[in-house]
């Protein structure tokens, strides 16, 4: 493929980024649905560099990496090198893409590029729940990015209901169906050292996450919506996010789920 088209997509979701709100210098916490742009010329890789132009060299951009589908009781292996994610086309490539780094956690792991991905990603390993005190889930809250603001999580493509922040969210508020009880798994570092570790692991069993809800309690400019190519962006103000809907749980824990019905198998 010629390099026009991808430049131009390229410049194009850079463009459409900072319209929406993606700053400068700032720190961006990217879910994402690469089916949603429409065709992308160049592929994920070009969405990346559109990100990467959006936030410039002083920005640092982190996708999660997730592996609840792959790292499980039957098969509680994760290695950081090599355990693709299950989340999608833009993460898995992002992973792979040299110079990427990667926290270290067998289901709810990170990936991250730029200036502060270490302190963002580093600490991960000393938790024991998925999105604890160390994850770059809980430590945005309360990030400073270069440019001196907060940081941000971009919802591309793929609507507010795949939110990780809210299990972070969630750990603070601990509602009733949120952990399951302890699991043991292998984790290999990225020099190929293993350890063994425990994790308290998430539920939700009984459960549909309804995150899509944090639309009704939060507004402009904490949240707002615009296009991404064909895609519809959602960016959300992370510091924002934590306070409004901590504020919601401690009224209503049960607010961003639903119960799921229970079938009765007839005889």
């Amino acid at each position: 493929m010629s390099a026009g088209p991808v430049k131009d997509a390229v410049a194009r979701i850079a463009a459409d980024l900072r319209a929406l709100g993606v700053r400068s210098g700032g720190l961006l916490l990217v879910h994402s649905s690469l089916s949603s742009m429409a065709y992308v010329p160049g592929g994920p890789e070009t969405v990346v560099l559109g990100l990467l132009e959006a936030l410039g060299p002083e920005g640092t951009l982190l996708m999660p990496a997730l592996t609840y589908e792959r790292v499980t009781a039957k098969s509680p292996l994760f290695d950081v090198r090599r355990t693709p994610s299950n989340v999608g086309a833009i993460p898995e490539h992002f992973r792979q893409r040299p110079g990427t780094l990667r926290s270290l956690h067998p289901t709810h792991s990170v990936c991250g590029v730029g200036p502060q991905t270490h302190d963002m990603l580093d600490d991960h390993i000393q938790d024991t729940t998925p999105c604890g005190p160390h994850s770059p889930f809980r430590k945005l809250r309360d990030a400073q990015a270069p440019n001196g603001l907060g940081g941000q999580v971009l919802m591309l493509g793929c609507g507010l209901r795949p939110n990780t922040s809210m299990h972070a969210i969630e750990e603070l508020a601990m509602p009733p169906y949120l952990f399951n009880g302890p699991l043991d798994y292998v984790l290999v570092q990225a020099g190929g050292v293993r350890i063994e570790k425990t994790y308290t692991t998430h539920g939700f069993e009984g459960w549909t996450q309804r995150y899509d809800r944090v639309a009704q309690v939060l507004e402009a400019p904490h949240l707002v919506q615009g296009p991404v190519l064909q895609a519809t962006g959602h960016l959300i103000e992370a510091r924002a996010l934590w306070e409004r809907v901590l504020s919601v749980m401690a009224h209503d824990p049960l607010y961003f789920v639903d119960r799921r019905p229970i079938l009765i198998q007839r005889r």
